[in-house]
């Protein structure tokens, strides 16, 4: 495939859900924060495109315009793509694996949160980079849709729970829509059910609402603890969807892409 610099997604974004709830704004998101990724299987006339962020991929148009090999920079993706491209997607990578998913929508008024004493939860600024930065490992992921700890603080789409200087939990929007925001949570390892999660999102979902958009949620069917905190700040079942994790590309061989320096 053809790598195009991600400016010009905008461009391209009538192959992509709009107002949309879940990880089907990445699109938008893309275009709104430019960190992301974008290809087309040719530059005149494209008849496949697809886009990525943070892991995340949207792919849509025509499976029989590429061979599997053209599919490698997709490779340890999340892939949301029609019915149509899961023999395309069996055919590009070794491993294939069907993931369900589910989208809630906050429509309740949440439960009122409970946090320890002396935390306080706040909109997070450029001033917390460095707070962000210091998250462990596992909870590093968060940061991936604004292109690391420094987009994300400077973001205005983020609230953390601090104890002091101390991050310990943070909600931000990871995809950010027209219409929705699809948000997401982390919470530091030894500080988990003080509703300090709650408290997070209760206050992100607030100011989504007063962005005049809606918070989604989107979470596996089987993460049990994801859909309770959900249900808990008021968020109830939208859909459910199959997105396919991608491992490497397939050993039967792989193309080289490129970046493109001219609009199709």
């Amino acid at each position: 495939m053809l790598e195009l610099p991600i400016h010009q997604l905008p461009a391209y974004t009538r192959w992509f859900p709009r107002a949309s709830a879940g990880a089907t704004a990445l699109a938008e998101h893309a275009v709104a924060t430019q960190v992301g990724r974008l290809w087309v299987d040719r530059a005149d006339r494209p008849r496949m495109v697809a886009v990525a962020c943070a892991g995340h991929v949207l792919l849509r148009g025509d499976p029989g315009a590429v061979t599997p090999a053209a599919l490698a920079p997709l490779a340890g993706g999340y892939v949301q793509a029609p019915a149509q491209f899961v023999p395309l997607l069996g055919a590009s990578f070794d491993r294939v694996v069907p993931w369900e998913r589910m989208v809630y929508i906050q429509r309740e008024k949440p439960e009122a949160p409970r946090p320890p004493h002396g935390v306080t939860v706040r909109r997070m600024d450029a001033a917390d980079t460095r707070a962000l930065a210091a998250l462990d490992a596992d909870s590093a992921w968060i940061q991936a849709s604004w292109g690391g700890p420094g987009g994300l603080a400077d973001s205005g789409h983020a609230w953390g729970a601090f104890h002091k200087d101390r991050l310990l939990a943070v909600a931000c929007t990871y995809f950010l829509g027209s219409r929705y925001e699809d948000i997401v949570v982390v919470t530091a390892p030894g500080h988990r059910r003080q509703q300090l999660a709650l408290s997070c999102v209760v206050a992100l979902g607030a100011d989504v609402a007063a962005r005049g958009r809606t918070a989604s949620w989107t979470c596996s069917r089987y993460n049990r603890a994801s859909r309770l905190l959900a249900w808990t700040a008021g968020f109830r079942l939208e859909r459910e969807y199959v997105h396919h994790a991608t491992g490497p590309a397939s050993s039967r061989g792989i193309t080289n892409t490129r970046v493109a320096t001219r609009t199709g």
